[in-house]
């Protein structure tokens, strides 16, 4: 068993790494569904990517969006697509704070 879950994060890595950027969340949902690994990052991918269209939107409401949403959580959905690409590419499981808990309950 440990041999075949070696074999997935390994032929998942690259597509699980890919999920943290932006809209390429979609390569592991789509192209590796059958990957846990892949489809674990994927699906968190999708939940930041989600975060941060709702940041930049709300980015545009004058004075606090634009000093303080804005940048933020810019910065806060930078550092977790980085360290969710570091973690993925180590072959780790790492759930974000918060969001990877809305990941789990996504059915996709």
């Amino acid at each position: 068993m440990p041999e075949e879950v070696d074999k997935t994060v390994e032929e998942g890595k690259i597509f699980a790494f890919l999920g943290y950027w932006w809209i390429l969340f979609l390569v592991p949902l789509l192209g590796k569904k059958d990957n846990k690994f892949a489809y674990f990052h994927g699906k968190q991918g999708l939940v930041l990517f989600v975060v941060e269209i709702i940041i930049w939107l709300l980015s545009y409401i004058p004075v606090i969006g634009w000093f303080i949403i804005g940048p933020i959580g810019t910065i806060v959905c930078i550092i977790l697509a980085i360290i969710g690409m570091v973690k993925s590419l180590q072959g780790k499981y790492w759930k974000m704070p918060v969001l990877g808990d809305i990941a789990e309950k996504i059915k996709v």
